[in-house]
């Protein structure tokens, strides 16, 4: 487990508070010391839930260490039996409750408890928060469901296709608007959706998983495992399509199709989304190009990669995940881009790979947000961990042909904005722009002239400066003048500009860089 400022995913019984969170009638008994309790603040502050979390901490002291813990921890079991009378409980350890190894599973199971009991193995130094979620939804389905006779399916010739929609968890980037989406996505083309698991199902429903004709996987991570039970126990397909962006939408709607027997191509011409043609205006000529470098969980780094590529011509610089689980199929991905996979978790490192790819545009979590923010890049979020400003009270979808829309203003409208501040930052010292000047051109005609011969001097005054310009030795200074046209050049490369710069000087012994060393620099690494 590593100790950071920064961490891209929280312990793995984080995981399981969300899947417990996202439900009507299950409640999470975690033993945890005090000061493990932390976690509600994520779903309170963070997602502005109106309320918190079904959990109950044990809260043990050190005190308590001495004395009968797993007391402590039966008795935190029934208090919570009987006050919220769950249908279902989960229990398990938090990362210092896990070193006591009190056998909290063992232990709920003695308690006398009438509702089903799904112990959770949750190994915190191995395992993060994803691999958590996936892993209690995984048990909790399969403590529920096992047992089930296998229904009896109707034949879907006549009737409307019904489908369980999977995946979807509190605190996820997301998914309650994906979920409306989805569901209006389906309903179009003539299919229903039975339970949608976990947000805001309840035990009830997860009895009649088994009874749909096809599970729809729509966060990987997430809900894989449940799925693959599902197929092999009670012969269910599943998807393998996430519909995030106009292309995967197409993809998604013609495998739901061909799985449920509907006819494919019907489905498909029902899509309507406004990015094909806003990505085809003249206005997004602009973006033709733009180096991006993508960063998040595995689903939508790698559906990211896929807008960027195929239908906003953007060219990817760089590619990876924190999403271990999914590393091979980012690889994958980023080996088809020509580019290689970063896995990593650790903010640093994907910060050094930022810096040296040099992008245009950032599609990372609320990490690369900051990262971008210091480099001067404008960047959009597209993956959990985010922040408060990332669930908005609006409807804000990734999915879908809406969830197209959303991705697409997300994504622009930070480089157009950017374009236009660096349109103001170069025209802020022309006359027009200069504090005092005349509100227009057809106006008075004294600011011009007077703002003229002031800029005429400081830019004399620069020229005169660099060169008596003295440098520390083994340092470099950049002139005034120099400084002033580097300022010019647009924000997103301003960066390498100003690298390969002053690489140019460090190679040819200058150690104050002028204009003509900035022009020179251009001109070598132009060729």
């Amino acid at each position: 487990m590593q100790l950071t400022l920064w961490t891209y995913e929280g312990p793995p019984h984080v995981g399981a508070m969300r899947i417990a969170t996202a439900m009507q009638d299950v409640h999470y008994v975690l033993h945890a010391p005090q000061g493990d309790t932390y976690a509600d603040l994520l779903f309170t502050m963070i997602e502005r839930r109106n309320r918190r979390p079904p959990v109950t901490y044990t809260t043990f002291q050190a005190r308590d260490l001495g004395g009968d813990t797993a007391d402590l921890f039966k008795r935190a079991c029934r208090d919570a039996a009987e006050r919220f009378k769950p249908a279902a409980m989960l229990v398990g350890a938090s990362c210092t409750a896990e070193l006591i190894q009190d056998d909290p599973g063992g232990l709920a199971m003695g308690s006398g408890l009438t509702m089903p009991v799904v112990p959770l193995e949750l190994p915190a130094y191995q395992k993060k928060e994803n691999w958590g979620a996936s892993e209690t939804l995984y048990q909790l389905v399969r403590t529920i469901c096992t047992g089930i006779p296998m229904p009896e399916r109707q034949a879907i010739t006549g009737r409307r296709p019904v489908v369980n929609l999977l995946g979807a968890t509190a605190l996820g980037f997301r998914h309650r608007d994906d979920v409306t989406e989805v569901t209006r996505l389906l309903d179009q083309i003539g299919v229903d959706v039975a339970v949608v698991m976990p947000l805001n199902a309840t035990v009830a429903d997860l009895r009649r998983l088994p009874e749909a004709d096809l599970n729809v996987v729509l966060y990987p991570e997430i809900a894989s495992s449940t799925a693959g039970w599902l197929k092999r126990t009670f012969k269910q397909p599943h998807t393998t399509v996430v519909p995030i962006g106009i292309g995967a939408t197409r993809d998604f709607v013609r495998e739901v199709a061909t799985l449920t027997g509907l006819d494919a191509d019907a489905a498909v011409a029902t899509l309507s989304s406004r990015l094909p043609w806003y990505s085809r205006s003249v206005d997004s000529t602009y973006l033709t190009g733009k180096r991006v470098f993508i960063f998040g969980d595995g689903t939508h780094a790698l559906a990211a990669a896929r807008i960027a590529t195929e239908e906003l011509a953007f060219e990817v610089v760089g590619l990876g995940t924190y999403s271990r689980e999914m590393a091979r199929e980012v690889r994958a991905a980023a080996e088809l881009l020509g580019l290689t996979a970063l896995i990593a978790d650790d903010y640093l490192a994907v910060e050094r790979a930022i810096t040296e790819a040099a992008p245009e545009l950032v599609l990372g979590t609320q990490m690369e947000r900051h990262v971008a923010k210091r480099l001067g890049i404008p960047c959009a979020v597209i993956s959990a961990p985010v922040h408060v400003q990332d669930f908005p009270a609006r409807y804000a979808p990734q999915m879908g042909a809406e969830g197209a829309n959303v991705i697409f203003d997300t994504w622009v409208h930070p480089l157009m904005m950017g374009l236009e501040e660096h349109l103001l930052g170069m025209f802020r010292e022309d006359f027009e722009f200069a504090d005092g000047a005349s509100p227009s051109h057809l106006g008075h005609g004294h600011a011009a002239p007077t703002a003229t011969v002031e800029r005429d001097t400081v830019m004399v005054a620069a020229t005169e400066a660099v060169a008596t310009l003295d440098a520390p030795p083994g340092e470099l200074v950049w002139g005034p003048e120099a400084e002033a046209e580097l300022k010019k050049i647009p924000f997103f490369v301003r960066g390498k500009a100003r690298r390969n710069t002053e690489r140019y000087a460090t190679e040819h012994g200058i150690t104050a860089i002028s204009l003509e060393t900035l022009y020179e620099a251009k001109a070598h690494f132009s060729r």
